[in-house]
């Protein structure tokens, strides 16, 4: 699995002008699902970032959770995280996962941040989406439950 996690003021998308998901502070989750991915990599994804300390604490100093200041959560489904671009100028998604284990691990990522209790909106898997975003340092990163 695959995350472009970006810290955010606040961020929504929206699908054919209809807004289907907003959160105020906390973290915007762009997520894809590769070939062989199971739930495994989607709980080992999800604690790293459930304890990742990247918000400002009164030092300024990045040590606080998302769970430390109350944090929401936006997970949009991105299977363009697994773009190949070695040939040629257009991209293949061969090493995405199959849609349907796709949009059931998308949604065990989402539960699994529900379990914890945080506010969790989504994107429409698999739907054209316009994602917006105010970008909090900024400060985004980027995960692979390979190199975890």
């Amino acid at each position: 699995m695959r995350a472009v996690v970006q810290c955010v003021s606040e961020a929504s998308v929206t699908v054919e002008g209809r807004e289907v998901g907003a959160i105020g502070k906390g973290f915007l989750i762009l997520l894809g699902v590769g070939h062989g991915d199971t739930e495994a990599e989607a709980d080992r994804l999800w604690r790293k970032i459930a304890k990742m300390r990247v918000f400002d604490d009164a030092a300024g100093k990045t040590n606080l959770s998302l769970a430390d200041v109350d944090g929401e959560v936006l997970v949009v489904s991105q299977f363009t995280l697994y773009a190949n671009c070695k040939k040629g100028n257009r991209p293949s998604f061969t090493e995405a996962g199959d849609p349907a284990i796709a949009r059931r691990l998308y949604e065990y990522f989402a539960d699994l941040a529900r379990a914890d209790g945080f506010t969790v909106a989504t994107g429409e898997f698999g739907a054209m989406m316009d994602v917006a975003l105010v970008n909090r340092g900024p400060f985004t990163l980027v995960l692979d439950t390979d190199t975890l």
